[in-house]
């Protein structure tokens, strides 16, 4: 699974971060990133990033594979 953010339209609301905490986190401009993990991710990271990608009110937050 590949995540991609667009950081120019986030909004910095943290909701990816709050529900996906282990993979999106909120850079120093509040503007959300994806964690750098060394680890694959599982699936309950897979079920919360698509929560993160659903909850998103600006819907920058795209999942590819």
């Amino acid at each position: 699974m590949k995540i991609k953010i667009n950081q120019k339209d986030c909004i910095g609301c943290g909701s990816c971060s709050a529900v996906c905490p282990n993979v999106f986190d909120l850079n120093d401009d509040n503007k959300a990133i994806i964690k750098d993990t060394n680890s694959d991710q599982g699936e309950s990271d897979d079920e919360c990033v698509q929560e993160a990608v659903d909850i998103c009110p600006v819907d920058v937050i795209k999942v590819e594979g």
